[in-house]
């Protein structure tokens, strides 16, 4: 199926205003998830859209939930999201970590008692529009043994990092695991098998099954040198942040478990290269420049540098949505009263 950007935009941000979030929140959350879908991020774009409407009923997500500062010493602020969902939460995290990168050098942020929050390199956005480095972690339900364990430990520890490169930023978005868990449930939507290697059932022999995948576990990047960095995100956010580890916080695509909610922790991390360079700020941009163009001069690509950044996208472009994703937005928008498909052909 076919829509246009801004009908997509306008589509989910009805749904989610229809099932009680406020106009900002419902309409930063929207254009967080389209903006996943342009950069073909569809994992994390409109085919989440059904669950994180079915957790809003169900009490997983508070609709009503604000985003309120627990700690505040100018470079370091502490939020507390209060149950809802994340996608605004970081994005109102990250533009508050800029702003006091660009007054103090560095920033952190900590997100408590958050949501799912959708594509990472979304929210280095803020920090990118002002010239700054980005760094962003967050966790989910646990996906992921620890190397040689039997059981799920951590989640797929995803991290962006946002890089102020020219003539194009450098934006990294990836998952710890050899893929991401939203990318095993849009195999197991079309019932499409997984590639070698990825994922374990639930008893632990690997599996090309995504819906016994989504029941059992997920492989990590690059063996126990991946476990490894998964574990140091899961210390970040889930140990330092809180308030549950990755093992305790419930599966979003588990509608048994949809009134539970998530409280998942996110960490945002903001750096000012002209404030931290010790040869001042033109030679850390050239060398920032310079790393851009050797690795293309090399025949590799910049990570995430042909993702088009929000003000190169416009309304009336075309997304093609897979029949499965569609299919299960008009349910949704029948259950919720909304009309349905607008835009889409």
């Amino acid at each position: 199926m076919r829509i246009d950007v801004g009908s997509a935009r306008r589509w989910v941000t009805d749904l989610l205003l229809r099932s009680g979030m406020a106009s900002g929140p419902a309409g930063r959350t929207a254009t967080a998830i389209v903006l996943a879908e342009c950069w073909g991020i569809t994992s994390h774009g409109l085919l989440r859209v059904p669950s994180y409407l079915r957790r809003l009923e169900a009490g997983g997500y508070d609709p009503d939930a604000r985003l309120t500062t627990v700690r505040d010493t100018g470079p370091v602020v502490v939020l507390d999201g209060h149950g809802g969902l994340g996608h605004w939460q970081v994005w109102e995290a990250a533009e508050t970590a800029a702003e006091r990168a660009a007054r103090f050098g560095l920033a952190a942020v900590a997100v408590s008692d958050s949501g799912h929050c959708g594509a990472l390199g979304v929210a280095t956005l803020p920090a990118l529009d002002r010239g700054l480095l980005a760094v962003v972690l967050s966790h989910g339900p646990a996906a992921m043994p620890a190397w040689e364990g039997d059981r799920p430990v951590v989640s797929t520890s995803p991290i962006a990092v946002g890089v102020p490169c020219r003539p194009r930023p450098a934006i990294v978005d990836l998952s710890t695991s050899a893929v991401a868990r939203g990318t095993v449930a849009e195999h197991a939507s079309r019932d499409e098998p997984l590639a070698d290697g990825w994922a374990f059932a639930a008893d632990g022999t690997p599996t090309t099954d995504p819906h016994q995948a989504l029941a059992g576990m997920l492989a990590p990047l690059g063996g126990a040198k991946g476990f490894a960095l998964a574990f140091a995100v899961e210390a970040l956010t889930a140990g330092l942040v809180g308030p549950r580890l990755s093992a305790d916080v419930p599966d979003p695509f588990d509608p048994a478990r949809a009134g539970e909610p998530q409280q998942v922790g996110h960490l945002l991390l903001t750096l000012d290269p002209a404030q931290l360079a010790g040869d001042g700020e033109a030679a850390v941009q050239r060398r920032l420049d310079e790393l851009a163009a050797r690795t293309t001069a090399s025949g590799g690509r910049v990570p995430g540098a042909g993702r088009r950044l929000p003000h190169e996208i416009a309304d009336d472009d075309e997304l093609i949505v897979a029949t499965t994703t569609w299919d299960a937005l008009q349910a949704s928008a029948g259950h919720l009263g909304v009309s349905a498909g607008v835009g889409g052909t």
